[in-house]
C-alpha cells in the first residue's frame, strides 16, 4: 500500500491524494480495472438471471443442475491451459479471447430456445470463457502492482466487480422489463431474458475495446525488460526450470501449494450446492418476480464492495491471514439464517452480510497467494485455484441435483444448507492453522514500511 494512504489510518484519504493513488497504478492495471466495470456487469447479468432463463424455457430444476454442472465441468479444463497459453502469447490475448468466447455463447444460446445440448454447449463455452479471463487476472495485476499496495488494488478490482454488480442488476432488471413493456412482450416468459442477453452482448463488446488499450506483452514485445515503477519482475521472467514444466505447471513447494487451495476447494464444494441456486431458491420461497429478485442480489453486491474496500484497512491491522479468517468465521451464523428463516427481509439481511462477508477477503487471500509464491507458480496458483473451485461447483451441484430429485425442494435446501455451514467451517479453520504465522512477518514489513 502506498506510505501516503498508511499515514492516514482510520481516516478517508482527500480526493486529490485518492487520485494520485490511482495515478500511481500502472496504466494497464487501470485498464483492467475498466475491463472488470464492463464485462463483469454482463457476468453478473449471467449469474442472477441465468437459471432464472433456463426455468422459462420449459427446463425442470434436475435439468438446470445439469446445465450448471456441465459449465462447471468445462470451466475445470481452462485455467490451466489458459495460464500456459497467456505465459506464451501474453495475458492480453487471453483477455481479448475470452471475452469473444463469450460473445459466441450468448449468440449460442439465443439460437438454441429450449434444445438442452445448445444450451448446455452455451453455458460450458461461457464458462469456460469467464474461468479462462479470471485465471488471469491475479498474475496480470500481481505484475503491474507493488507489494505495498497490492491489497488494495486487489481489493479495488473486487469492488468494483460488486458495484459492477449492484448497477447491472437494478438496471438489467428495470431496463428488460421497460423495453418488454414497450414490445408487448410477456414478462414472465423467455423474451424478457432475451432482452437481457443483448445487453450483455453489448457489455462484452465494451470489454473488448478496453483490451484493445493493454499494452502488448507477448513475451516476445517484453523479453528483457521491466514494467516500468513497479517492483515486480517483468510479467514473462526467464527461468531454465519452466521449460520443464508440463503443461506450463510450475510448482516449487508442494506443501505450501496444496495448503493454499484446499480451504478454497473445500468452500467451492459447499457454494457450488447452494450459490448458483440461491436465485431459484428466493423466487420459489418468496414468489419474487424478475426485478423485485435482481434487486435483492443488487443489495447483496452494494454490501460487499464495502466490506471489500474495508478489508485492506483491517489486514493492516490484525495482517492478512487473520483479516481473510476473521470475516469468513463472521459469515457463517448468516447462512443458517438465509436457509432456514421463513421471512424474507431476514433472508435477504443475511443474503447481503454472508455475501459482504465471506467475498471481502477474497482479494485479500488472493493477495497474500500471489505473494507468498514465487513469481514463476503464479499462474499456475491460480489455475490451480480455479479448477478446484469449478470441480468443487461441479460436485456441489451434483448433490444439489440429487437432493432435488430424491429429497425434494424444501429437505434438499435443508441438507444443501446444513453441509455448507460444515464445510465453511472447516476450511475457515485450517487456513488459520496452517497461515497464522505469516501475519507476524508481514504485518513486520508493514509497520518498517511505514
Amino acid at each position: 500500500m502506498p506510505r501516503a494512504l498508511e499515514r492516514v489510518r482510520g481516516d478517508a484519504a482527500p480526493a486529490s491524494l485518492r487520485w494520485r493513488l490511482w495515478e500511481r497504478y500502472h496504466r494497464d492495471a487501470r485498464l483492467i480495472l475498466v475491463t472488470s466495470l464492463v464485462a463483469g456487469a454482463a457476468i453478473s447479468l449471467w449469474w442472477i438471471d441465468f437459471n432464472l432463463y433456463l426455468e422459462a424455457t420449459g427446463l425442470s430444476p434436475a435439468e438446470i443442475g445439469l446445465v450448471a454442472t456441465l459449465a462447471n465441468v468445462a470451466g475445470a479444463f481452462i485455467p490451466f491451459p489458459a495460464s500456459a497459453v497467456s505465459d506464451r502469447v501474453g495475458r492480453r490475448a487471453v483477455f481479448a479471447a475470452a471475452l469473444f468466447a463469450g460473445l459466441v455463447a450468448l449468440g449460442v444460446l439465443v439460437a438454441a430456445g429450449s434444445a438442452l445440448p445448445l444450451i448446455v454447449l452455451a453455458a460450458m463455452l461461457w464458462s469456460a470463457a469467464n474461468n479462462a479471463f479470471g485465471v488471469v487476472v491475479p498474475p496480470f495485476l500481481t505484475e503491474r502492482s507493488e507489494p505495498a499496495h497490492r491489497n488494495e488494488l486487489f481489493a479495488l478490482q473486487s469492488a468494483i466487480q460488486n458495484i459492477t454488480n449492484v448497477v447491472a442488476a437494478v438496471l438489467g432488471g428495470v431496463v428488460a422489463v421497460v423495453v418488454a413493456g414497450w414490445l408487448g412482450i410477456d414478462q414472465g416468459g423467455r423474451g424478457i431474458y432475451l432482452i437481457i442477453l443483448v445487453i450483455m452482448a453489448a457489455l462484452l463488446v465494451a470489454g473488448l475495446a478496453s483490451v484493445r488499450f493493454l499494452a502488448d506483452d507477448r513475451p516476445g514485445s517484453v523479453a528483457g525488460q521491466r514494467l516500468r515503477r513497479v517492483g515486480e519482475p517483468a510479467a514473462f521472467p526467464r527461468d531454465p526450470r519452466r521449460r520443464r514444466a508440463r503443461l506450463g505447471i510450475v510448482i516449487r513447494d508442494r506443501r505450501r501449494f496444496a495448503r493454499l487451495v484446499i480451504p478454497g476447494f473445500l468452500i467451492s464444494i459447499g457454494a457450488g450446492q447452494v450459490i448458483p441456486f440461491l436465485n431459484l431458491f428466493v423466487k420459489q420461497k418468496f414468489g419474487l418476480d424478475l426485478a423485485e429478485l435482481n434487486a435483492v442480489f443488487a443489495l447483496t453486491s452494494l454490501g460487499t464492495a464495502a466490506a471489500i474496500l474495508l478489508q485492506p484497512r483491517l489486514a493492516r491491522r490484525f495482517g492478512q491471514v487473520a483479516s481473510v479468517v476473521i470475516v469468513q468465521a463472521a459469515s457463517i451464523p448468516f447462512l443458517s439464517v438465509l436457509g432456514f428463516s421463513p421471512i424474507l427481509w431476514t433472508v435477504v439481511a443475511a443474503m447481503a452480510v454472508r455475501s459482504s462477508l465471506m467475498n471481502a477477503g477474497n482479494p485479500i487471500a488472493n493477495a497474500f497467494a500471489m505473494g507468498l509464491v514465487e513469481p514463476a507458480e503464479r499462474a499456475t496458483l491460480s489455475a490451480a485455484t480455479s479448477v478446484l473451485w469449478q470441480l468443487g461447483w461441479v460436485v456441489g451441484g451434483l448433490w444439489y441435483t440429487g437432493l432435488q430429485a430424491t429429497l425434494g425442494f424444501d429437505a434438499g435446501y435443508t441438507v444443501n444448507f446444513v453441509t455448507i455451514i460444515a464445510l465453511y467451517s472447516v476450511a475457515t479453520v485450517l487456513y488459520w492453522v496452517w497461515f497464522r504465522a505469516h501475519d507476524r512477518h508481514w504485518l513486520a514489513g508493514v509497520g518498517t514500511a511505514r
